[in-house]
Parts: structure tokens; C-alpha cells; sequence
């Protein structure tokens, strides 16, 4: 549990932070982009209707190898939210977390992959790195809390509503250049959540949905809206009052 103050007293469980920093980066980040508006040709008019111009990536390895320098250093970022690591028991504990993390990132490449394939027809690139990234994102929360089947299930989980999510956003007129709203937003909501349904209690002392309770689901979904809220409405009032012409 992280700090203090109405999220402690409420019972929230957030292993290494994903609410913390990736669903309130999200948040802000759709503030950002709802104040600042499309960068310029984003957007044509076709047939009376605003459509969006495709952005190539400017390199795809360099996009992939980005993406695996994070991957990695996620083992850290999570395994040593254990804060210790003085005995076996530490050094296995620290070793599951970093197999959570490295079977939900592995789930939600595999997703990425697989969807673009049956829905587009072709494996895309970004779309699988998206996914990867969504599947580390919303493991974080759990890595400390969830079996690697669980762990399996939330990769997989982010891995199909981070690709949806891309897909509602590029109908829309945001401009989210990075799919920051899509891979830290929602997969950040998606493991706040996920924690509450797949927390064993054998494991952290949180009794998840798996484990027959349900009040661990809603703490978690009442705490990531709280949380999001303020990060949103925070981040959309001082972005457009610096803004602002």
C-alpha cells in the first residue's frame, strides 16, 4: 500500500505504484491533449468529415528497442519494490515478481500481435510493442499479489482493451501522439482493478475476486476513479490556465 491518508485507510493495493504513476500519467496526459489540440496535419477533412492522417513511426527497431530497454528495466522497477532483499525468502519473492511481470509484458505482445492479425489482416509492429507496454503497465500493481496464471490473465487483459483503446482514440479528434491515454491510462485502471480480481491471499494478505471477495474489487475501482479524477481535473485546469491565450 502506498503513503498515507484516504487510499491507506481505504485498504488500496498497489504493489509498485501503476495507479500512482501510470493511470495519473494517462490522466494527465489526456488533459494535455484536450488543451493543446493536434499537431499540425493530423487531421484532413474528407467528405464533409474530419479524418485522421496516419503517422508512420519513424523507426520501427528504434521503436522496439525502446520498448525492450523498458521492459527491462521494469524487472527493476518492479522486483525491487520488494525493498529487501536480505534473505532466500526476499531473493524468491523478488524472483516471482519478476516472472508476473515478464509473463503479463510477454501476454499482452502475444495480444497485440494476434488481434492486429485477425482484425487488420497483418501483425502490427506498434500495435504488439503498445501491447507489451500495457501488459507491464498493469501487471505493476499486482506483481506482488498474483500467481503467473493471474498474471497471464492481466497481460492479456491489457493487451485487448490497450488495442480497442487505440482504435476509439484515433476516431476520435485527440491527437494522442504516443498512445500515453491508451497504454498508461487504461492499462494502469485495467491492473488497479485486475489486483482486486486476481489477489491471492496466500500470497500478499489481499483476498481477491479468485479468492471468493468481492471488497477488494471495489476498493480498487473507487480508488483508481478518485485517483484519476483529481489527476485529470488537476492537470486540465493548470495546463489551460498556462496555455491559455
Amino acid at each position: 500500500q502506498w503513503g498515507g491518508g484516504w487510499l491507506s485507510a481505504a485498504g488500496f493495493s498497489d504493489f509498485a505504484g501503476s495507479t500512482i504513476v501510470h493511470a495519473c500519467g494517462g490522466a494527465a496526459a489526456l488533459a494535455g491533449i484536450i488543451v493543446l489540440g493536434a499537431r499540425e496535419g493530423r487531421f484532413t477533412t474528407s467528405g464533409g468529415k474530419r479524418v485522421m492522417v496516419p503517422f508512420a513511426a519513424s523507426s520501427i527497431p528504434l521503436v522496439t528497442l525502446g520498448t525492450f530497454l523498458l521492459w527491462f528495466g521494469w524487472f527493476g522497477f518492479n522486483g525491487f519494490s520488494q525493498l529487501a532483499m536480505g534473505t532466500f525468502d526476499d531473493v524468491n519473492a523478488i524472483s516471482k515478481i519478476a516472472v508476473n511481470t515478464h509473463l503479463a509484458g510477454a501476454a499482452g505482445t502475444v495480444t497485440g500481435a494476434a488481434l492486429t492479425r485477425l482484425i487488420g489482416g497483418k501483425t502490427d509492429i506498434v500495435m504488439m510493442l503498445n501491447g507489451a507496454l500495457a501488459g507491464l503497465v498493469a501487471i505493476t500493481p499486482a506483481a506482488g499479489a498474483v500467481n503467473p496464471l493471474g498474471a497471464l490473465a492481466i497481460g492479456l487483459g491489457a493487451g485487448v482493451l490497450c488495442y480497442y483503446a487505440v482504435e476509439l482514440i484515433h476516431k476520435t479528434n485527440l491527437d494522442d501522439a504516443l498512445d500515453v491515454f491508451a497504454v498508461h491510462g487504461i492499462g494502469g485502471i485495467w491492473g488497479c482493478i485486475a489486483t482486486g480480481i486476481f489477489a491471492v491471499e496466500s500470497i500478499a494478505g489481499v483476498k481477491g475476486l479468485i479468492d471468493g471477495s468481492f471488497s477488494q474489487v471495489w476498493i480498487q475501482i473507487y480508488t483508481a476513479v478518485g485517483t484519476l479524477a483529481y489527476s485529470f481535473v488537476v492537470s486540465f485546469v493548470s495546463l489551460d490556465l498556462y496555455y491559455r491565450d
